[in-house]
Formats: structure tokens, C-alpha cells, sequence
């Protein structure tokens, strides 16, 4: 049975570690982030994680109701970084562009940790936050409500996929990431025009190209659609 979590106020009150260190969620987030990038997801557990904050593994449930929990607040966390500086311009393009770039980068810098949170649902402060600007700037832009919904979902999805994709590719081992890109230059490339035409013509931009993320791309063909739906629904 999962065990309850402690009132904020309470875990303040507690005493330091013996190193002296205050536990906090937010030490406690990015102790494990910290871990996840030095070890993987199999590396975060609750007595790596207490041997790195000095205190007994089970202290960390006064602050999670176990490792799920946690893993959902390394989620909101990585969103939150995303929010961080982000504001509104009233130009509804621009910001979806801008907080999808936002996103996509903080879940890319955290590559064991993307793979490990971008599929799942928070219900927390910053994933709430996001989704609320999200709707708003839709909403604001004049998007009816079914329209809005529709582009809200491809747009979140569309930029957790890329970045759980990307992370992916980015977690590989450096050798791994270094032999999958020489590919596109060492198969593809020498691909003869009498086997492989499509390819043997699009493979000098194949070969750069396709070592790069595509969501900057796809980000821009998304709201292309969405600013066209918005014309026809202004000229109806």
C-alpha cells in the first residue's frame, strides 16, 4: 500500500542529513536527473538515490508516494524548464512555435529522463500551466473549441514524440549514434540511380539532413495547417 505523503510544511521541520544536506522535492528531482544522466533509467532507484542525497531510501517517501510518483515530477520538472522565461506575444504562430521549440529542447537535454517521462501524464502545476497556455493562445487566436482541442493534441503529442524519439538517438552510446549517422554517408550515398533513383538524388541532402531532428521541421508544417484552417474558418 503506497505510504502517505508528508504536508510540505512538516518535511521542513525535519532536521538535516547527516552531510548536512535539506531535503526538498526539487533537490530530490534533480538528484535524479542527475542520476538518470550518469546511469539510465536502471540506474534510479531508491538507494542509489538516498546513498547520493546521504539519507535512508526511505526518507524519500515523505515526499513521493514511491518511484512513479517521482518519475512523474521529473516530467513536470522538465516542463517546467521549458516555461521558464516563456511569455506570451499575442501572435499566436510565434508563441506555439516558440513553446514547442521550448519543450522539445528541455526534454532533449535530458535524454534519459525524456524517455523515461514524455509518454506519461503529470496532472502537476507545470504540466497544467502548459496546457493551459496552449489552449489560451488558440482560443485567443480564434480557433473554435473542437478546432483548438485538435490542434492542442497533435501539437503536445507531436513534440513529446520528436523529443522521445530524439532522446532515444541522443542516449545511444557515442559510437552507436557516431556508426548510425555515417550510414547515411557510407550505404545511402552510394546507392546507384539504376537500383535506388529516388534515393541515389536525394542523398547528398539525405546525408545531412537526416542526422538532425525533424521536429523544427514538422513543427512548421503543423502550424501551416492550423493557419490555414484559421483562414477558412475567417473566410466562412
Amino acid at each position: 500500500m503506497p505510504k502517505q505523503v508528508v504536508p510540505e510544511e512538516r518535511r521542513r521541520r525535519r532536521r538535516p542529513t547527516k552531510s548536512g544536506t535539506v531535503l526538498s522535492e526539487r533537490l530530490i528531482v534533480e538528484t535524479a536527473l542527475r542520476l538518470l544522466h550518469e546511469h539510465g533509467s536502471a540506474g534510479l532507484t531508491a538507494r542509489r538515490l538516498g546513498l547520493a542525497l546521504d539519507c535512508d531510501p526511505s526518507t524519500l517517501y515523505r515526499y513521493f508516494r514511491g518511484m512513479d510518483d517521482l518519475t512523474l515530477a521529473i516530467g513536470d520538472a522538465l516542463i517546467g524548464q521549458a516555461l521558464r522565461g516563456w511569455e506570451p506575444t499575442g501572435e499566436w504562430r510565434a508563441d506555439l512555435h516558440g513553446i514547442g521549440l521550448r519543450i522539445h529542447e528541455a526534454y532533449v537535454a535530458h535524454p534519459q529522463a525524456a524517455q523515461l517521462t514524455a509518454s506519461r501524464v503529470t496532472g502537476r502545476a507545470n504540466e497544467l500551466a502548459a496546457d493551459e497556455a496552449v489552449l489560451d493562445v488558440l482560443r485567443r487566436a480564434g480557433f473554435p473549441v473542437p478546432d483548438t482541442v485538435r490542434i492542442y493534441h497533435a501539437f503536445i503529442d507531436q513534440t513529446l514524440a520528436f523529443a522521445a524519439l530524439d532522446a532515444a538517438s541522443l542516449a545511444l552510446p557515442r559510437a552507436s549514434q557516431r556508426a548510425d549517422d555515417a550510414i547515411w554517408r557510407s550505404t545511402y550515398a552510394r546507392l546507384p540511380a539504376t537500383t535506388h533513383p529516388r534515393i541515389a538524388e536525394a542523398a547528398p541532402l539525405l546525408s545531412t539532413r537526416m542526422v538532425t531532428s525533424a521536429y523544427p521541421t514538422a513543427l512548421e508544417m503543423l502550424l501551416d495547417s492550423a493557419a490555414a484552417r484559421l483562414t477558412a474558418l475567417e473566410a466562412a
